[in-house]
């Protein structure tokens, strides 16, 4: 479970356990660690940003049960589809355990990003939510767990290229020992080498994780100088970027998943093609997809009950209508008015003579 590591032209050495540390007797690897602290910092980020995209951190956090799953199972699958070896035991049957074990390796990149794309169509269509505004706050997460996981390879010394005299190589008795298992060494004397530390491979991990750290850095500033012209502007920034490097990459490497048998190299192709299909998209929607949605802003509550809560001008209103006037004589009206009848009355009686009887 141990392995040393050195790189010989900068003077670094490590001695890498593959185990963080065991819970009732059950390894927990590094690989599984660092893959589950790149998901923190990706989601944390997302959660962050999130209304900056137009998205309602609330809906991401719901999206995460549904797309993270998803992710998982497409990265395993992908590994799998191409490298059916890993299901089967040393006696040559085959072991569902050993199918699904990605925790000690085993997640293609590739295969998370369908799993990803495929639920969050999905989702987005269920929620009623832009899809293209979701996948562009998710484009940062990507590169963010792409650039952390890759040192997962590195703990388990995988994810290497061929050999190099370059001042950064990487050495180590397994390197040599898997290299010259698949015949990639052509003499013992390179074999040798490697031992030493005179021959060493190209960290292809490191590579990977420094590209992926240069695209999450250019995808801040292009959001902060140039803005955001239209949906789906960061996450196909982030396809074209990353598959170009991708295609770069994966032809250094000597553990590539190959096309079914094939010379191709099945993430090489991949990478070529989803850069083609992204330059294709970007323009497109440049021209076709209008605006970008605007920040989102989440509305206020807004009272239970409003008639219970009068205003002031209200309650200014009601007392002026409901307040009774002061009577501006204090002699009852009754009273004066029925002296003032009586003596009409006697006018008209002394006018017509006298009393009737």
């Amino acid at each position: 479970m141990t392995n040393t590591v050195f790189f010989p032209g900068l003077g670094l050495e490590f001695e890498l356990n593959r185990v963080a540390f065991s819970v009732f007797g059950h390894n927990i690897y590094w690989y599984g660690v660092i893959i589950a602290a790149g998901f923190l910092l990706a989601v944390a980020y997302g959660l962050w940003r999130a209304p900056r995209f137009s998205m309602d951190p609330d809906v991401i956090t719901d999206a995460i049960f549904v797309v993270v799953p998803s992710a998982i199972i497409g990265a395993r699958a992908y590994y799998v589809i191409f490298n059916p070896t890993v299901c089967f035991t040393a006696d040559g049957s085959f072991s569902l355990l050993n199918a699904v074990a990605f925790w000690d390796g085993g997640l293609a990149i590739y295969g998370g990003v369908i799993g990803t794309i495929i639920s969050a169509v999905i989702f987005c269509k269920v929620r009623k939510v832009d899809f293209w505004s979701g996948m562009d706050i998710t484009s940062y997460g990507l590169l963010i767990g792409q650039m952390v996981g890759r040192w997962g390879n590195f703990v388990n010394v995988e994810c290497y290229g061929g050999v190099t005299t370059l001042p950064w190589r990487m050495c180590s008795e397994s390197i040599a020992n898997d290299l010259l298992r698949d015949g990639l060494l052509e003499s013992q004397q390179m074999y040798d080498s490697i031992l030493d530390g005179t021959l060493g491979v190209h960290p292809a991990f490191f590579y990977e994780s420094m590209w992926n750290l240069l695209g999450f850095v250019l995808l801040v500033l292009m959001a902060r100088t140039w803005g955001r012209k239209f949906n789906g502007q960061m996450f196909l920034s982030y396809v074209i970027w990353y598959g170009l490097g991708r295609a770069v990459i994966e032809g250094m490497r000597t553990d590539s998943l190959y096309f079914f048998g094939t010379g191709i190299r099945s993430s090489q192709m991949l990478g070529i093609v989803s850069a083609v299909v992204g330059i294709g998209l970007f323009v497109l929607r440049l021209k076709t997809a209008g605006p970008a949605s605007p920040p989102f802003v989440k509305p206020e509550e807004e009272p239970a009950s409003t008639a219970e809560i009068p205003t002031e001008p209200e309650e200014t209103v009601c007392a002026a209508e409901t307040a009774e006037p002061e009577p501006e004589e204090t002699v009852p009206v009754a009273a004066s008015a029925e002296p003032a009848a009586l003596e009409e009355e006697k006018k008209e009686e002394t006018q017509d003579g006298g009393d009737a009887d």
